[in-house]
């Protein structure tokens, strides 16, 4: 059982590691420039070290075990803190040294993002050596990640609000109606009003929007999504409507696979906020990116 991690521990969870992502160790061997034989050895190696076995290798094929999988998860999150200290004990002298995680939800607003960007060109000036790692998440996850401590920084619509976390606001988004090619609304009038369109199918979110509910209340779905891609091929089918924010269909429209039903009553703003861990609980890095953030897109 391995109750203390050597060097030689690290190498074998490395190459552990590469076959579990190659898919086996005839892929693995030209990534680590070894032969399988040698491969397999090391991770018996590592199994007689740990006590159990990691993964099926043989003729039926490669597959992790479950513990293999367990062990997978692992490594990773502690590989990730082993080169996190590595790097920051490379740049110790920094005043601002390590990483900083943050989850953003998809198709924002390009403008926006371009905001973000600077953010970051603006942070990267300090005296700092920073890791940035960014992933695409959707507000459940991020809220998730925030409170398992995987992601430091948040970037979304987020209509929970959770008590554990700080929410402050970016800017607004805006969500439109549309009708797709084939819609019986389609190339009519673009000031449909609420009541006509009231008896037609609509596509629903599948997590909470306060904004549209409190402005429209329930509609007849025939439909539900929970991202702006399934949304847009859903209004496309011809057999629904729905809203999109304005700057992912502008393409859609241009190329008149959307129509905007009513650009001003069928309507509704959005706010994305940023979300982190109370100021207590905040290290450097953090407060000074958001200050950084807080700077471009001329916050308070």
């Amino acid at each position: 059982m391995l109750t203390n991690l050597s060097d030689l521990d690290l190498r074998l969870i490395r190459v552990f590691l590469a076959v579990a992502d190659a898919g086996g160790l005839s892929l693995a061997q030209t990534m680590l420039n070894v032969n399988q034989s040698t491969i397999s050895t090391q991770l018996s190696t590592l199994e007689a070290r740990l006590g159990f076995r990691l993964c099926d290798r043989g003729r039926a094929g490669f597959r992790l075990t479950p513990k293999g999988e367990r062990f997978a998860q692992a490594a990773r999150r502690m590989l990730d803190v082993v080169n996190d200290f590595c790097e920051e004990a490379r740049n110790i002298e920094k005043k601002l040294s390590g990483s900083l995680r943050i989850g953003l939800i998809g198709h924002t607003a390009p403008a926006q993002n371009a905001k973000l960007g600077v953010a970051i060109s603006n942070f990267r000036k300090r005296d700092e050596a920073v890791r940035f790692h960014i992933f695409n998440r959707s507000p459940n996850e991020i809220e998730e990640q925030m409170l398992a401590g995987e992601l430091d920084l948040g970037i979304g619509y987020f209509w929970h609000q959770l008590p554990e976390l700080e929410y402050v606001p970016l800017y607004v988004e805006k969500q439109i109606a549309y009708c797709g090619q084939g819609h019986s609304l389609y190339g009519t009038s673009d000031k449909i009003s609420t009541v006509d369109v009231a008896n037609y199918e609509w596509i629903g979110r599948s997590y909470p929007v306060p904004e549209f509910e409190s402005r429209f209340g329930q509609q007849n779905y025939g439909a539900r999504a929970d991202n702006m891609e399934a949304v847009a091929v859903l209004i496309m089918s011809g057999r629904y409507c729905g809203f999109l924010p304005s700057h992912f269909a502008e393409p859609y429209e241009k190329l008149g696979l959307l129509q905007a039903l009513n650009t001003d009553e069928l309507a509704y703003r959005v706010t994305i906020h940023t979300c982190a861990h109370k100021a207590s609980r905040r290290g450097d890095i953090i407060e000074a990116f958001m200050s950084d953030l807080r700077a471009v897109m001329a916050l308070p």
